[in-house]
């Protein structure tokens, strides 16, 4: 089974995918190998405050059931000391916001998993370690 981290520029575009937002289909094509079982999504600690924040102010209308259903899920969370301890180092080394590299700690805690990431500046900095890849070069096939 895939196992991904989705960061929240990903878990955006599967609320708000008539937004007009890049890439909406594959991030909605993803969230439906979630939903139907083909991969497992584990999330940072901080992934639904981080969600509820920008879908606030995007969609206020919606934010409250939107973030209702996402916790619904139960999606699994996990927060390690050494999730942390890696978060921080990413933080450091990277010169990029810590909410961010925790979304990157998570996968690369776990063998097989992959952050899914939107967001092409983090994206650049990032890559040279691995498990991670851009929401334009998933390949969804593998789901």
């Amino acid at each position: 089974m895939t196992v991904v981290v989705a960061d929240s520029s990903v878990v955006i575009k599967w609320l708000l995918p008539q937004r007009g937002e890049e890439q909406a289909a594959r991030a909605v094509h993803l969230w439906e190998g979630f939903r139907n079982g083909r991969l497992q999504l584990i999330q940072p600690p901080h992934w639904l405050a981080e969600v509820a924040a920008v879908v606030a102010r995007l969609s206020p209308a919606t934010a409250a059931e939107d973030i209702r259903d996402l916790h619904e899920l139960g999606i699994i969370v996990t927060q390690s000391s050494e999730v942390y301890t890696t978060a921080c180092e990413l933080s450091i080394s990277l010169n990029h916001h810590l909410f961010d590299t925790l979304y990157y700690a998570v996968a690369l805690s776990l063998a097989d998993a992959t952050l899914v990431t939107a967001d092409d500046r983090y994206y650049r900095k990032a890559h040279a370690r691995g498990q991670i890849t851009r929401l334009a070069d998933f390949d969804a096939a593998t789901m």
